[in-house]
């Protein structure tokens, strides 16, 4: 099989990656690829059915003791998490986090997601000029600002965190990364020595002074772990939620002019935000443990990479009539935005209230919100995994 080089389409390929996934989806479900983070080979999987298949697959693991020696990437994470786990130790860590990480938790931050919000627009819509980067202004500044209210962490260097969380994410370079992660292990670890000493009523807290109904708790390496995790899962892809479905109005004013007449759309057309753009791209790694068949070709065993496309799977037209189509009234049942199976995002619910709130909420304040950039001179950000634009333009009514 030959290897299809993702790294040299360039820019091109990070603006609109769909059409390459559309020809590849056309050949077959997998893919020798070459990606842009490191020159690092992987097989990528396309197409809905074939990506939820491998989304479940109990033969991938996600335990990167078990990736090839010769890949090129490492971990980039502070600690051990769910997303580096299998089962039983995922089984334990999502139970450890879920107990806390409650329903009731995320629906008391809607009053505080709004103040932030109106707070943020506020200061926004001084801007003499009537213009701003939406990034900056909001889809930033509001989920780094909940997550360090539901964490309590108020005093988090954001612009620090900020760099080092799109470096581990983003950067093409392994050594880039991995510095990041060293910069942020290290930050998180005086975060978390400060909250034992002063504990509060918030998720940091119970989970470093929580137990389970056994008396099990998360070890000192695995809060650093997961404090990255929620921390960098837990604004990332929120921002890119903003961000592109803001994007996704701006550019398609028929579906702009239908949401503002009725506002009640709000929740179907969040769900076709992340549908036809959503913020995580390919999620985070699998690896074989033994010879995987997925359509004709036989991906070995032995820690080899594997990336399931879920920007595919959402624009696959088998599942979803008329994919290209941007739609907030289409039913998206079944997307695969937040994953499929048992890393499904824990946080899902907290992403979806935030972006209610805050497309919403500017939709209201800015009535003749557009862009202030021509769509193709949009930056995106580069790498396969968070997918979303570096700024914003935007303009209207001072």
């Amino acid at each position: 099989m030959s290897i299809v080089d993702l790294a040299a389409l360039g820019e091109s390929f990070t603006r609109d990656p769909y059409p390459v996934y559309a020809r590849l989806r056309a050949q077959g479900p997998v893919h020798r690829i070459r990606m842009p983070e490191g020159n690092a080979e992987a097989w990528l999987v396309v197409g809905y059915e074939a990506g939820r298949a491998v989304l479940t697959d109990p033969t991938l693991s996600k335990d990167w003791a078990k990736a090839s020696p010769s890949l090129p990437l490492g971990a980039i994470s502070s600690g051990p998490h769910m997303l580096r786990a299998d089962p039983p130790d995922h089984t334990r860590l999502r139970k450890l986090v879920a107990r806390e990480f409650t329903t009731r938790r995320v629906e008391a931050l809607a009053p505080s997601i709004q103040k932030i919000t109106d707070a943020l627009l506020d200061r926004m819509l001084t801007a003499p000029d009537g213009r701003a980067d939406l990034v900056e202004a909001l889809s930033f500044p509001l989920p780094i600002s909940v997550i360090c209210e539901l964490l309590g962490v108020p005093d988090l260097d954001r612009a620090s965190f900020r760099t080092w969380s799109n470096d581990a994410l983003g950067a093409t370079d392994p050594e880039a990364r991995t510095a990041a992660a060293a910069s942020m292990a290290r930050y998180l670890e005086e975060l978390l020595a400060n909250k034992r000493q002063q504990p509060g009523d918030d998720l940091m807290s119970a989970l470093i002074h929580g137990s389970d109904d056994g008396g099990d708790r998360l070890s000192a390496d695995e809060l650093r772990g997961m404090a990255w995790l929620l921390l960098v899962a837990g604004h990332e892809t929120t921002v890119n939620l903003i961000t592109n479905g803001v994007l996704a109005l701006l550019t398609h004013p028929e579906q702009l002019a239908a949401l503002r007449a009725d506002l009640t759309l709000i929740d179907s057309a969040v769900e076709e935000m992340l549908r036809y753009d959503g913020p995580v791209e390919t999620p985070t790694y699998r690896f074989t443990t033994e010879p995987l068949t997925i359509g004709d070709t036989v991906v070995p065993g032995g820690g080899e990479l594997v990336l399931v496309a879920l920007a595919d799977a959402d624009r696959d037209p088998a599942r979803f009539p008329s994919p290209d189509r941007f739609d907030i009234t289409r039913d998206t049942r079944g997307h695969v935005a937040f994953g499929h199976g048992i890393h499904y995002c824990l946080g899902a619910p907290l992403a979806r209230l935030e972006a209610r709130i805050a497309i919403r909420t500017l939709l209201e304040r800015c009535e003749n919100l557009a862009l202030d950039i021509h769509p193709a001179a949009i930056t995106w950000r580069p790498g396969l995994m968070i997918r979303g634009p570096q700024s914003l333009p935007v303009r209207f009514a001072p």
